[in-house]
């Protein structure tokens, strides 16, 4: 039975009002005449509401009427409710007509993952028909209030209007601060809903209607972390391992998993275990993990799950503390797998042994040669992290890093995070000072608040770049108000990201293109963009990319508009974005680039064709072997050869004026092949070249780099 209480309308303003938000002025009276007399003291026109606790959708009941000008219209009205709210009727209230043509909503509603989150957005009847709102969760700041009023769609109504003045913009925050104090401080409040929330012609702002439903005894979300950051690092850095399920029977996880070490060139101890004793890969194999004599600091399982739990008290014997739990057939089966999990997460707890897993597809850290994942890649030591709740997520990202040369500071998968959860993985990921940057895959969040809390402060030191799988419109709330109606996971998800500086992106080569940027170049410090191509129709399309992902190519100041005069023919575009007019010279994309580099009025670059024409050329070498004896092999071998020796320096000048002039310059390849790589290492930097296939993806991730760049901007 639900314990939902709602407000009336008066009561509900009465709580507003003592947090400092600005409501109309009403009476409450108990009859038609008292109406009559209220309203000629007020002074025509006049608003006639129902009013009680039960009649939350006064509207809809006819329950609400307007523009009110005369005693006898007041009366008509009166008479009208008192017979439609029957025994519901608690009073009727008397209001003055309030003029305004800009209507607004906010509101206030606690999430089950996420707890308290605030709502504001267009309003009046189109409420819910066009969904033009925002949310962030409470308590607010001034830079999510600023945020939310900056990303609604309808933000010009707030501005001067058809003869109205601009809303008090100094009131709207009041209001949002005033909801967010009033959910933060009052945990029994579980909706608050203004709507409208109007903008008189004189830009006054004002709560017209408001209820406020109240819930005793709700459950709050936020739990603090029991698992220390060390204890998850021992995961990444052992010194012996021991495989418990070791097979000798190519396929099965207990072979695929050790040849993956091994063939990794894994410096510590390995140890395989199998009650059958034979040896495996020729190496001894122990019947019991006790046998062994050295010690263990992690025990690989990927025997059936059924047998699992025998193992614990082995365990607790040799004083193994870590055990990677690759096993299926818990709670991803159902029921009975869920039982069988939590038993065993209590039993290891009880142990002292911290478990990661079941189902997960394991670990890797490159740093140390370390590769104990399902698949058999091996990307080389750098920066990025990745978590998943994915295997095959997971693996196609190590993958990637493997084939674009991407480093990767390690990977985890979380599996059913039975005891480590995403949120203990995030949290040890950004006091991990190899960390750089940290890639999640996810699907679901167990403690959402934790999740928001660690993700704010991580995301302060280093960017979280997040794809969320399983996205649902579905999770609507039963709710009485709009601003219940409107909330969905997606929607609070959405908000919780923003909020927290995640960079939250759609598809599976948007991450791992962020994740050859962030761990490659540097972070810009505002969106202007200066693009030079070595073709004016890529120039276009990358101009109009820019401007849909929210990115300005600035003009080109005249000071640097001469000094590329003195470069480039007399025809080149003298506009950003600069054309080299396809010339062959491969000084003039050097200098032009050094130039741009200097400008203070861009803060990245984009080229556009400059790398891949050693493609072209070789392409250009064999027709002309094949067509025209007459020029010789050797002779255009070396002018192959000449355009790949101009690729290799000019990779190096893109990563030296990266280190001069602290700014993101990113390339796209004229043409490029299975051979090519995103990444590009240089000798003794700690930037890369990055060259990506296409202006668009190009463009969407520095797009995604300047939303990160102006998040921290916001936090000093």
């Amino acid at each position: 039975m639900s314990n939902r209480i709602a407000l009336s309308e008066s009561d509900s303003k009465k709580l507003l009002i003592k947090y400092k938000i600005p409501t109309v002025t009403e009476t409450v009276v108990n009859n038609a005449k008292e109406a009559q007399d209220i309203a000629e003291k007020k002074g025509f026109p006049v608003v006639l509401k129902g009013l009680g606790k039960k009649l939350l959708h006064k509207t809809e009941r006819g329950l609400v009427h307007l523009n009110l000008t005369s005693k006898s219209a007041v009366l008509k009205a009166a008479e009208y409710i008192i017979n439609e709210a029957g025994t519901d009727l608690e009073g009727i209230l008397v209001q003055p007509q309030i003029e305004g043509k800009r209507e607004f909503v906010a509101g206030f509603f606690r999430d089950k993952q996420f707890g308290p989150v605030v709502m504001f957005g267009l309003g009046g009847i189109f409420t819910e028909a066009i969904s033009d709102v925002v949310f962030r969760l409470a308590p607010l700041n001034e830079n999510d209030i600023a945020d939310m009023i900056s990303e609604i769609k309808s933000k010009k109504l707030l501005g001067d209007f058809r003869g109205e003045k601009a809303a008090n913009l100094d009131t709207i925050k009041k209001v949002l601060f005033g909801i967010s104090n009033i959910g933060m401080e009052n945990p029994d409040v579980s909706e608050i809903d203004i709507n409208p929330l109007i903008i008189t012609p004189e830009g006054e702002v004002l709560a017209v209607d408001a209820l406020v439903v109240k819930e005793p005894g709700l459950k709050h979300e936020g739990a603090p972390l029991t698992l220390k950051n060390e204890a998850i690092g021992y995961f990444f850095h052992p010194k012996s391992i021991a495989f418990v399920g070791a097979s000798g029977e190519m396929g099965k996880w207990g072979h695929t998993l050790l040849t993956n070490v091994i063939g990794g060139k894994f410096e510590g101890d390995i140890y395989l275990v199998n009650p059958k004793g034979e040896d495996i890969a020729g190496r001894k194999v122990y019947k019991k993990i006790e046998d062994i004599e050295g010690d263990v600091d992690i025990v690989v399982v990927t025997i059936p799950a059924a047998y699992v739990m025998d193992l614990i008290p082995q365990f607790k014997r040799k004083g193994v503390k870590n055990m990677l739990l690759i096993s299926s057939g818990f709670a991803e089966i159902g029921d009975e797998g869920r039982k069988l999990e939590e038993e065993l997460i209590e039993k290891a707890t009880e142990a002292g042994i911290l478990l990661l897993g079941p189902n997960t597809m394991g670990i890797c850290n490159p740093h140390i040669d370390l590769y104990c994942t399902g698949t058999h890649v091996r990307p080389k030591p750098g920066s990025t992290l990745l978590i998943s709740q994915s295997g095959n997520m997971g693996n196609q990202l190590l993958a990637f890093a493997e084939q674009q040369d991407i480093g990767v500071r390690g990977f985890v998968g979380s599996g059913n995070e039975g005891m480590v959860t995403i949120e203990d993985l995030l949290s040890a990921a950004g006091e991990d000072r190899e960390t750089k940057a940290i890639m999640l895959y996810v699907e679901s969040v167990k403690k959402g608040r934790t999740f928001y809390e660690i993700a704010k402060e991580v995301g302060k030191k280093k960017p979280i770049v997040l794809l969320k799988g399983g996205e649902s419109e579905i999770g609507n709330m039963a709710a009485a108000s709009h601003t219940g109606a409107m909330t969905s996971d997606k929607k609070t998800f959405n908000a919780m990201c923003a909020q927290a500086g995640i960079v939250k992106v759609k598809q599976s080569m948007d991450m791992l293109d962020l994740a050859a940027t962030f761990s490659s170049v540097p972070l810009p410090k505002g969106k202007r963009v200066a693009v030079m191509t070595l073709g004016g129709g890529w120039g276009v399309i990358t101009a109009d990319l820019c401007d849909e992902h929210g990115l300005d190519l600035p003009e080109l100041s005249n000071e640097l508009i001469e000094k590329i005069d003195g470069i480039l023919p007399p025809y080149w575009s003298r506009s950003n974005p600069i054309d080299l007019v396809g010339e062959n010279d491969n000084s003039l994309p050097v200098t032009v680039l050094e130039e741009l580099a200097k400008w203070d009025g861009c803060d990245a670059i984009i080229h556009l064709g400059i790398m891949g024409k050693r493609l072209l050329a070789s392409s250009l070498g064999k027709s002309i072997k094949y067509a025209d004896a007459s020029y010789d092999a050797d002779f255009l071998d070396m002018v192959t050869q000449h355009i790949v020796d101009f690729e290799q320096s000019y990779v190096k000048h893109v990563v030296d004026l990266m280190e001069r002039y602290n700014k993101p310059i990113i390339g796209v390849s004229l043409v490029s092949d299975k051979d090519d790589n995103t990444v590009y290492r240089v000798d003794g930097s700690e930037y890369k070249g990055v060259f990506f296939p296409t202006p668009e993806r190009a463009v969407k991730s520095l797009s995604k780099m300047t939303e990160y760049s102006s998040y921290i901007g916001k936090q000093s």
